[in-house]
């Protein structure tokens, strides 16, 4: 009997094993100190070295050189990286549930394109150059080419096959109509380049002061929307089963969209591939609930594009390549890999 009851008492007394919810929360953990990490490496690199001490000194000194250069050059554009990312990350999330395609972004779909269109129409035609102008304009051109984008991809009957053919082929002809203008135009050239590539170097207390609502709109509008985007990715009429508003889920979260990549676009230009890359590489990790996918996103997304602009800053000293050359760069060769491996996952 004494023998036996041993087995039993090391059965009680064994400690469990971790949960996946567990795993996902020090993963989450581990997340947030990495983008604390890169943040503080964002202030701390540029044209001139900085230490941590002296990053350190630069927040919280009243003046001096140290705080010229961490709060009036760095510190603005590291924030902005902070709320753009998380933006491209949200709005790449809420397109891959929405069209139950895990590589869909808000470039490859148009909105991007659209957003760019609209502010570089602004600047080159009707003389606009205010931040306040360049963003209603932005969220113009993302919400009309969005909604063409639905339209041409069959409305209710939308597919990701032909959602992504259409945002292609709108893409294509706006980025084909931005070349034309700035060959037409070469007094706009050097103010389009910025709006053609991606830049975080023009960032200032006033661009984020102007973006901020609409990206803290979009933010709370798209993690309100994780669980009836979890029940539309199961079918429309399991969603319906569960008591999910089709209609109304859509509508929504085309809108959260446009607001967190209408406001990105407007504040730094179109980033390619951020939307993208990260979502779906969040996915392999924490499945395919919203819930999860969201938070991470959110919080990867910011390393990825803060750390392209290290990067940038580093390479060309200096000088800088911007941000979207370098998330080009990576996202090229790692969209490729994600569709390669998706199609060998079919076969």
């Amino acid at each position: 009997m004494l023998v036996d009851s041993v087995p039993e008492q090391r059965a009680e007394t064994a400690p469990a094993p971790p949960t996946r919810r567990a795993i996902r929360s020090v993963g989450l953990l581990a997340a947030v100190a990495l983008l604390l990490a890169v943040a503080v490496a964002s202030i701390a690199v540029g044209a001139k070295e900085l230490s941590v001490a002296q990053v350190w000194h630069g927040l919280f000194a009243d003046s001096g050189t140290y705080a010229d250069v961490v709060v009036d050059e760095r510190l603005s554009r590291t924030v902005l990286g902070l709320l753009v990312g998380a933006a491209l990350g949200l709005s790449g999330a809420v397109l891959q549930a929405l069209t139950r395609n895990p590589l869909a972004d808000p470039g490859l779909l148009g909105i991007n394109a659209g957003a760019s269109a609209a502010v570089v129409t602004a600047i080159t035609f009707l003389g606009v150059t205010s931040l306040t102008g360049y963003v209603w304009f932005a969220f113009l051109g993302a919400a009309a080419v969005g909604a063409l984008v639905w339209f041409l991809g069959g409305s209710r009957g939308a597919t990701p096959v032909r959602l992504a053919l259409a945002g292609t082929a709108i893409s294509a002809a706006l980025y084909g109509y931005l070349q034309a203008v700035m060959i037409m135009d070469d007094a706009a050239l050097a103010r389009m380049r910025f709006w053609t590539v991606g830049s975080l170097s023009t960032a200032t207390d006033g661009t984020i002061g102007q973006v901020l609502p609409f990206l803290a709109v979009g933010t709370v509008l798209a993690l309100a929307l994780a669980r009836p985007l979890n029940a539309m990715e199961m079918g429309d009429d399991t969603a319906r089963a569960l008591g999910a508003h089709l209609h109304r889920t859509r509508a929504l979260a085309m809108l959260a969209a446009t607001l967190l990549c209408g406001a990105a676009t407007a504040a730094c230009g179109p980033i390619m591939f951020v939307g993208l890359m990260v979502p779906h590489v969040v996915r392999s990790f924490t499945g395919p609930d919203l819930r999860w996918i969201m938070p991470y996103a959110a919080i990867l997304s910011p390393v990825l594009l803060l750390g392209s602009d290290v990067i940038g800053r580093v390479v060309a000293r200096p000088s800088e390549v911007q941000v979207g050359i370098i998330t080009a760069i990576i996202g090229g060769p790692v969209f490729i890999f994600l569709v390669r491996r998706r199609r060998t996952a079919q076969l």
